[in-house]
């Protein structure tokens, strides 16, 4: 049986020390419309960049999990983001005035009672929900992650974990996560670390926001949990945040050894691989691109109009990076202008809508369409691209729904950014 997304009802702000950094974030969580997801903003920086909270955005980082998207980075999101999976929050705006989320108690509890206190609206749109087929695994040396197909609508969960600490033992938990379970077994869970690792930590500048109250420090005489088994569960809390890096609510059964979140993030991309072969018809490889001949194939564009010679990237339905060669021969440049050509600042939006085009005509339900440009917003030229300039388009989808997509685009320069839009798009019969 299908669900509705969800939402907050009413914004809620929050405030605290990131636990590695130290540094005195405030935050706050507001409702967000249909298809965004969960995504983070950062105030503190100029133009105020979003940053979804999609394993494309994911940048390996030690012993946390940070998203990153160009310059702009956010640490330590696996606490909230396990939160928003367990109680089913689909879509969610974050904002955040410094680099890495508060981590309040160090466990999900406080932010599990910041979202109950705001409530949960539910939203017009189903859920997107992915049931896993077939067996996949991942393994790096000790640590192996293995996530097997389920006849049951759920996502079940076993960690099995084992601490090099004398006197500190292992342990197992397995859980059906359900917003109920979630709440009372694996939210309340803290982070920890072994006794042995305290001074390692300190000299590598991490965890300066640590505390007695918000980590468990395994094999030290005073610490007392909260639950049993209590770094076990904190495993499944953040195995469970990771796996929300999907953008779908997974139903699977998963048996996790000693992973982390490198692994964890492995065993994602790999089910966002599978769930974008059943998607499209055949296997996409994230690094995988289109030449020209490719392009033709999707775009009704040809010459002089068609503006993007190569894509690079393509990620699913989520991202795509192309380049346009800019010529001298370009016929535009006869006109714009004779002394002192440069590239219209319609055309590098152009190029921009063409390009999302194509990433939003891969799906197998938009053959035979036409993406065509309905609206454009927040546009910024910021710079001349002049013939020689290869100009690199990055575009990625903000949202869709029915025959509808929004997409934002940003095109750079040798790195310099000089224009970007948000583009809204209508699917009609070619």
């Amino acid at each position: 049986m299908t669900r509705k997304q969800s939402t907050l009802k009413t914004a809620v702000e929050f405030a605290g020390a990131g636990l590695h950094s130290g540094e005195h974030v405030r935050g706050r969580m507001m409702p967000a419309p249909v298809g965004t997801g969960i995504e983070f903003v950062r105030t503190d920086l100029p133009d105020a960049p979003h940053i979804p909270a999609h394993i494309s955005y994911y940048q390996m980082k030690e012993r946390r999990t940070r998203l990153a998207r160009g310059a702009a980075s956010v640490d330590t999101v696996e606490h909230l983001l396990s939160v928003c999976a367990g109680l089913k929050v689909d879509n969610l705006t974050v904002e955040l005035s410094g680099s890495e989320l508060p981590g309040l108690d160090g466990s999900g509890l406080e932010f599990l009672r910041l979202i109950e206190a705001a409530g949960l609206a539910e939203q017009a749109a189903d859920a997107k929900v992915f049931r896993l087929e077939q067996p996949l695994y991942v393994r790096d040396g000790p640590a192996t992650l293995v996530a097997l197909p389920t006849d049951r609508p759920a996502l079940t969960l076993q960690y099995i974990a084992s601490f090099n600490e004398p006197g500190v033992e292992g342990g197992s938990f397995q859980l059906d996560v359900d917003p109920a379970s979630f709440a009372r077994e694996i939210a309340p869970a803290r982070t920890f670390c072994l006794a042995s690792e305290v001074e390692m930590l300190q000299k590598a500048g991490l965890g300066k926001g640590a505390t007695r109250e918000n980590t468990v420090v395994l094999g030290d005489p005073g610490t007392t949990m909260r639950l049993p088994a209590e770094p076990v569960r904190h495993k499944m809390l953040d195995l469970i945040g990771d796996l929300s890096l999907l953008g779908a609510e997974l139903e699977a059964h998963i048996i996790a050894t000693r992973s982390g979140h490198a692994t964890n993030a492995e065993l994602v991309r790999r089910i966002f691989d599978v769930m974008q072969a059943a998607e499209t018809g055949g296997v996409i490889r994230r690094e995988s691109g289109l030449d020209v001949r490719e392009i033709l194939r999707l775009l009704p564009h040809r010459y002089p109009f068609l503006l993007i010679d190569r894509v690079l990237e393509i990620e699913g339905f989520q991202r795509a990076v192309a380049i346009k060669n800019v010529s001298i021969n370009e016929p535009y440049f006869q006109g714009h202008f004779p002394s002192a050509p440069l590239m219209p600042g319609v055309l590098q939006l152009e190029a921009m809508a063409q390009l999302a085009g194509v990433l939003l005509l891969r799906k197998l339900e938009n053959t035979g369409k036409l993406a065509v440009l309905w609206s454009i917003d927040k546009v910024k030229l910021r710079g001349a691209v002049a013939p020689g300039d290869q100009l690199r388009i990055e575009v990625e989808t903000v949202r869709t729904k029915d025959s509808t997509a929004q997409v934002r685009g940003v095109g750079t320069v040798a790195g310099r950014v000089v224009c970007e839009a948000t583009l809204m798009f209508t699917l009609v019969d070619a």
